[in-house]
Protein backbone atom coordinates (compact mmCIF):
# COMPACT_ATOMS: atom_id res chain seq x y z
CA UNK A 1 0.00 0.00 0.00
CA UNK A 2 1.33 3.48 -0.96
CA UNK A 3 2.59 5.24 2.04
CA UNK A 4 0.24 8.14 1.05
CA UNK A 5 -2.87 5.99 2.09
CA UNK A 6 -1.58 4.94 5.70
CA UNK A 7 -3.79 5.76 8.25
CA UNK A 8 -2.85 3.27 10.89
CA UNK A 9 -0.06 5.17 13.67
CA UNK A 10 2.11 5.01 16.71
CA UNK A 11 1.49 5.70 19.96
CA UNK A 12 1.81 8.95 21.45
CA UNK A 13 5.16 8.44 22.64
CA UNK A 14 6.55 7.73 19.44
CA UNK A 15 9.86 9.63 17.48
CA UNK A 16 9.32 13.38 16.16
CA UNK A 17 7.66 12.79 12.41
CA UNK A 18 6.27 9.42 13.33
CA UNK A 19 2.74 9.07 12.81
CA UNK A 20 0.47 8.88 15.76
CA UNK A 21 -2.79 6.93 15.72
CA UNK A 22 -6.26 9.41 15.69
CA UNK A 23 -3.87 12.43 13.88
CA UNK A 24 -4.51 12.02 10.27
CA UNK A 25 -5.86 14.29 7.33
CA UNK A 26 -8.31 13.17 5.24
CA UNK A 27 -8.02 14.80 1.77
CA UNK A 28 -11.66 15.60 0.54
CA UNK A 29 -10.55 17.57 -2.56
CA UNK A 30 -6.85 17.02 -3.88
CA UNK A 31 -6.74 19.24 -6.51
CA UNK A 32 -4.49 19.95 -9.51
CA UNK A 33 -1.70 18.96 -8.30
CA UNK A 34 -0.97 18.59 -4.41
CA UNK A 35 1.97 16.73 -3.10
CA UNK A 36 4.18 15.95 0.24
CA UNK A 37 7.03 18.14 0.09
CA UNK A 38 9.92 19.03 2.67
CA UNK A 39 13.91 19.73 2.42
CA UNK A 40 14.20 17.05 -0.25
CA UNK A 41 16.95 13.82 -0.43
CA UNK A 42 20.27 15.78 -0.56
CA UNK A 43 23.52 13.33 -1.36
CA UNK A 44 21.78 11.04 -3.84
CA UNK A 45 22.89 12.54 -7.46
CA UNK A 46 25.05 9.56 -7.90
CA UNK A 47 22.30 6.99 -7.57
CA UNK A 48 20.52 8.79 -10.02
CA UNK A 49 18.09 10.21 -7.62
CA UNK A 50 17.25 14.96 -7.87
CA UNK A 51 17.19 16.06 -4.48
CA UNK A 52 13.40 17.12 -5.06
CA UNK A 53 11.76 19.09 -1.86
CA UNK A 54 9.32 22.06 -2.04
CA UNK A 55 10.22 24.86 -5.00
CA UNK A 56 9.56 27.56 -2.60
CA UNK A 57 11.81 26.22 0.60
CA UNK A 58 11.29 29.67 2.25
CA UNK A 59 7.14 29.44 2.49
CA UNK A 60 7.68 26.37 3.80
CA UNK A 61 10.26 26.20 6.52
CA UNK A 62 8.09 29.81 7.90
CA UNK A 63 4.77 27.85 7.82
CA UNK A 64 6.63 25.28 10.19
CA UNK A 65 7.77 27.78 12.53
CA UNK A 66 4.38 29.21 12.39
CA UNK A 67 2.72 25.79 13.59
CA UNK A 68 5.62 24.71 15.88
CA UNK A 69 7.30 22.52 13.59
CA UNK A 70 11.18 21.73 13.07
CA UNK A 71 11.95 23.43 9.67
CA UNK A 72 12.27 20.81 7.87
CA UNK A 73 8.97 19.12 8.61
CA UNK A 74 6.75 17.74 5.48
CA UNK A 75 4.12 19.77 4.16
CA UNK A 76 1.57 19.87 1.20
CA UNK A 77 2.26 21.95 -1.77
CA UNK A 78 -0.93 22.82 -3.63
CA UNK A 79 -0.64 23.83 -7.60
CA UNK A 80 -3.12 26.74 -8.68
CA UNK A 81 -6.47 25.56 -7.24
CA UNK A 82 -5.69 24.28 -3.61
CA UNK A 83 -7.30 21.30 -1.95
CA UNK A 84 -9.40 20.48 0.75
CA UNK A 85 -9.02 18.76 4.14
CA UNK A 86 -10.70 17.26 7.09
CA UNK A 87 -8.71 16.25 10.05
CA UNK A 88 -9.43 13.31 12.60
CA UNK A 89 -8.22 15.40 15.54
CA UNK A 90 -7.79 18.84 16.30
CA UNK A 91 -4.80 20.54 14.27
CA UNK A 92 -2.92 23.99 13.84
CA UNK A 93 -2.76 24.23 10.57
CA UNK A 94 -0.48 27.47 8.34
CA UNK A 95 -1.14 28.51 4.50
CA UNK A 96 1.53 30.02 2.85
CA UNK A 97 3.58 30.68 -0.42
CA UNK A 98 1.12 31.38 -3.19
CA UNK A 99 -1.65 33.95 -1.83
CA UNK A 100 -5.49 32.37 -1.40
CA UNK A 101 -8.64 32.48 0.46
CA UNK A 102 -8.64 29.91 3.56
CA UNK A 103 -12.06 28.84 5.44
CA UNK A 104 -12.37 26.62 7.75
CA UNK A 105 -16.18 24.75 8.94
CA UNK A 106 -16.75 27.18 5.66
CA UNK A 107 -16.03 30.34 7.57
CA UNK A 108 -12.90 32.62 6.27
CA UNK A 109 -9.63 32.18 8.16
CA UNK A 110 -6.87 33.79 7.64
CA UNK A 111 -4.10 32.99 5.09
CA UNK A 112 0.06 33.49 6.53
CA UNK A 113 -1.04 32.87 10.07
CA UNK A 114 -1.61 29.68 12.59
CA UNK A 115 -5.03 28.80 12.83
CA UNK A 116 -6.98 25.97 14.46
CA UNK A 117 -8.86 23.21 12.81
CA UNK A 118 -11.20 21.30 15.11
CA UNK A 119 -11.51 17.25 14.51
CA UNK A 120 -13.77 16.82 11.49
CA UNK A 121 -14.01 20.59 10.21
CA UNK A 122 -13.26 20.94 6.90
CA UNK A 123 -9.84 23.19 5.56
CA UNK A 124 -10.23 24.27 2.48
CA UNK A 125 -7.53 25.98 0.34
CA UNK A 126 -8.57 28.26 -2.25
CA UNK A 127 -7.44 29.16 -6.07
CA UNK A 128 -4.22 31.20 -5.41
CA UNK A 129 -5.27 34.75 -6.48
CA UNK A 130 -1.36 35.34 -7.25
CA UNK A 131 1.70 32.87 -7.75
CA UNK A 132 1.27 29.60 -8.40
CA UNK A 133 2.05 27.16 -5.21
CA UNK A 134 0.48 27.22 -1.91
CA UNK A 135 1.55 25.12 1.15
CA UNK A 136 0.17 23.97 4.20
CA UNK A 137 1.77 23.31 7.40
CA UNK A 138 0.12 20.76 10.00
CA UNK A 139 1.26 20.62 13.61
CA UNK A 140 2.96 17.47 13.63
CA UNK A 141 4.30 17.52 9.74
CA UNK A 142 2.98 14.63 7.56
CA UNK A 143 4.14 11.41 8.50
CA UNK A 144 4.24 9.57 5.79
CA UNK A 145 7.15 7.03 5.13
CA UNK A 146 10.31 8.40 4.43
CA UNK A 147 12.14 7.32 1.07
CA UNK A 148 15.89 7.49 1.09
CA UNK A 149 15.49 10.35 4.54
CA UNK A 150 12.84 12.31 2.81
CA UNK A 151 9.24 12.53 2.47
CA UNK A 152 8.86 14.41 -0.72
CA UNK A 153 7.09 13.11 -3.94
CA UNK A 154 9.53 13.40 -6.86
CA UNK A 155 7.53 13.44 -9.90
CA UNK A 156 10.58 12.17 -11.90
CA UNK A 157 11.65 9.00 -10.45
CA UNK A 158 8.18 8.56 -8.93
CA UNK A 159 10.06 8.29 -5.09
CA UNK A 160 8.10 8.94 -2.14
CA UNK A 161 3.96 9.21 -1.75
CA UNK A 162 1.83 9.31 -4.77
CA UNK A 163 0.30 12.61 -5.63
CA UNK A 164 -2.62 13.53 -3.24
CA UNK A 165 -5.74 11.83 -4.71
CA UNK A 166 -9.02 12.70 -3.19
CA UNK A 167 -9.93 10.01 -0.27
CA UNK A 168 -6.08 9.97 0.48
CA UNK A 169 -5.51 9.63 4.58
CA UNK A 170 -2.53 11.10 4.86
CA UNK A 171 -0.80 10.60 8.90
CA UNK A 172 0.38 13.06 11.05
CA UNK A 173 3.15 13.43 13.46
CA UNK A 174 3.27 14.10 17.17
CA UNK A 175 3.46 18.35 17.87
CA UNK A 176 6.40 19.43 19.35
CA UNK A 177 6.13 23.03 20.05
CA UNK A 178 3.21 25.74 20.35
CA UNK A 179 2.48 27.45 17.72
CA UNK A 180 4.09 31.06 16.98
CA UNK A 181 2.19 33.88 18.19
CA UNK A 182 1.86 36.50 15.57
CA UNK A 183 -0.66 38.38 14.66
CA UNK A 184 0.63 39.15 10.60
CA UNK A 185 4.04 37.94 9.12
CA UNK A 186 5.04 39.50 5.71
CA UNK A 187 5.42 37.48 3.32
CA UNK A 188 6.84 38.43 -0.15
CA UNK A 189 4.89 39.09 -3.23
CA UNK A 190 4.89 36.77 -5.97
CA UNK A 191 7.41 37.85 -8.94
CA UNK A 192 6.12 40.52 -11.68
CA UNK A 193 9.43 39.32 -13.31
CA UNK A 194 12.05 37.15 -12.83
CA UNK A 195 15.74 37.84 -12.99
CA UNK A 196 17.93 34.85 -12.81
CA UNK A 197 21.80 36.05 -12.08
CA UNK A 198 23.73 33.08 -13.89
CA UNK A 199 27.09 32.01 -14.45
CA UNK A 200 27.95 30.60 -18.33
CA UNK A 201 29.42 26.97 -19.33
CA UNK A 202 29.85 24.65 -18.84
CA UNK A 203 28.98 24.27 -22.62
CA UNK A 204 28.33 28.06 -23.92
CA UNK A 205 31.09 27.25 -26.36
CA UNK A 206 28.42 24.88 -28.31
CA UNK A 207 26.46 28.69 -28.83
CA UNK A 208 26.83 31.09 -31.20
CA UNK A 209 27.96 34.58 -29.68
CA UNK A 210 24.82 35.73 -31.02
CA UNK A 211 23.11 32.64 -29.12
CA UNK A 212 24.81 34.22 -25.48
CA UNK A 213 24.04 37.89 -26.85
CA UNK A 214 20.19 36.49 -26.80
CA UNK A 215 20.06 34.99 -23.93
CA UNK A 216 21.30 37.64 -21.58
CA UNK A 217 20.13 40.63 -23.20
CA UNK A 218 16.66 39.66 -24.76
CA UNK A 219 13.55 38.52 -22.25
CA UNK A 220 11.87 35.32 -22.21
CA UNK A 221 8.40 34.26 -20.87
CA UNK A 222 7.46 31.25 -18.63
CA UNK A 223 5.87 28.68 -20.77
CA UNK A 224 2.43 27.09 -19.59
CA UNK A 225 4.27 23.51 -19.84
CA UNK A 226 6.85 24.70 -16.57
CA UNK A 227 6.23 22.46 -13.99
CA UNK A 228 8.44 20.90 -10.86
CA UNK A 229 10.98 19.67 -12.74
CA UNK A 230 11.83 22.68 -15.25
CA UNK A 231 11.13 26.08 -16.02
CA UNK A 232 10.23 25.93 -19.30
CA UNK A 233 10.73 29.25 -21.29
CA UNK A 234 9.23 30.84 -24.27
CA UNK A 235 11.20 33.31 -26.47
CA UNK A 236 14.30 33.91 -28.94
CA UNK A 237 15.44 30.61 -30.31
CA UNK A 238 19.24 30.25 -29.04
CA UNK A 239 21.30 28.96 -32.13
CA UNK A 240 24.04 26.03 -31.85
CA UNK A 241 27.53 26.41 -33.19
CA UNK A 242 28.01 22.99 -32.92
CA UNK A 243 25.51 19.91 -34.74
CA UNK A 244 25.00 16.97 -32.75
CA UNK A 245 24.45 16.14 -29.08
CA UNK A 246 27.08 15.46 -25.91
CA UNK A 247 27.22 11.99 -24.10
CA UNK A 248 25.14 12.18 -21.14
CA UNK A 249 26.45 14.48 -18.57
CA UNK A 250 25.78 14.99 -14.52
CA UNK A 251 23.13 18.04 -14.32
CA UNK A 252 22.52 20.24 -11.26
CA UNK A 253 19.27 22.29 -10.28
CA UNK A 254 19.62 25.61 -12.06
CA UNK A 255 21.21 24.16 -15.03
CA UNK A 256 20.19 26.31 -18.16
CA UNK A 257 19.71 23.27 -20.70
CA UNK A 258 18.97 23.75 -24.02
CA UNK A 259 16.66 21.35 -25.83
CA UNK A 260 17.06 21.14 -29.58
CA UNK A 261 14.01 23.61 -30.51
CA UNK A 262 16.16 26.48 -29.03
CA UNK A 263 14.39 27.51 -25.56
CA UNK A 264 16.07 27.58 -22.33
CA UNK A 265 14.66 25.06 -19.60
CA UNK A 266 15.98 25.97 -16.22
CA UNK A 267 15.50 22.67 -13.73
CA UNK A 268 14.27 23.10 -10.68
CA UNK A 269 13.87 20.35 -7.67
CA UNK A 270 12.82 17.30 -9.42
CA UNK A 271 15.48 17.64 -12.48
CA UNK A 272 17.10 14.67 -13.65
CA UNK A 273 20.56 14.07 -12.49
CA UNK A 274 21.73 13.65 -16.23
CA UNK A 275 21.59 15.24 -19.58
CA UNK A 276 22.87 15.31 -23.05
CA UNK A 277 21.74 18.69 -24.19
CA UNK A 278 23.90 21.06 -23.75
CA UNK A 279 23.87 23.75 -20.58
CA UNK A 280 24.67 27.11 -21.62
CA UNK A 281 24.75 28.81 -17.90
CA UNK A 282 23.85 27.94 -14.23
CA UNK A 283 21.18 29.82 -12.30
CA UNK A 284 22.53 30.76 -8.69
CA UNK A 285 20.84 29.03 -6.29
CA UNK A 286 19.31 32.01 -4.34
CA UNK A 287 17.11 33.03 -7.49
CA UNK A 288 15.58 29.46 -7.81
CA UNK A 289 12.59 29.86 -5.09
CA UNK A 290 10.88 32.70 -7.12
CA UNK A 291 10.18 30.47 -9.67
CA UNK A 292 7.53 28.19 -7.60
CA UNK A 293 5.57 31.16 -7.92
CA UNK A 294 6.24 32.68 -11.26
CA UNK A 295 2.87 31.68 -13.51
CA UNK A 296 2.73 31.72 -17.47
CA UNK A 297 3.42 34.85 -19.00
CA UNK A 298 5.87 35.92 -16.62
CA UNK A 299 9.02 37.73 -17.71
CA UNK A 300 12.27 36.02 -17.73
CA UNK A 301 15.65 38.10 -17.68
CA UNK A 302 19.08 36.04 -17.36
CA UNK A 303 21.94 38.37 -16.21
CA UNK A 304 25.64 37.32 -15.76
CA UNK A 305 27.61 37.63 -12.79
CA UNK A 306 30.56 35.46 -14.15
CA UNK A 307 31.85 34.03 -17.19
CA UNK A 308 33.70 30.75 -16.93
Amino acid sequence: MNAARRSHGRSPSAPVGSPVADRALHVVRAGALTTVQDGGRAGYAHLGVPRSGALDPGAARLLNRLVGNPVDAAVLETTVNGCALRPRSAVTVAVGGAPCPVRVAGRPAPWGVPVTVPAGALLEVGTAVAGVRSYVAVSGGVAVEPVLGSRATDLLSGLGPAPLADGTVLPLGRPVGPPARVDAVPWPAPPRELVFHVVLGPRDDWFTPDAVRELTTRTYRVSPAANRIGLRTEGPVLGRARAGELPSEGMVSGAVQVPPDGHPVVFLADHPTTGGYPVIAVVRAADLAAAAQARPGTPVRFRVVRRR
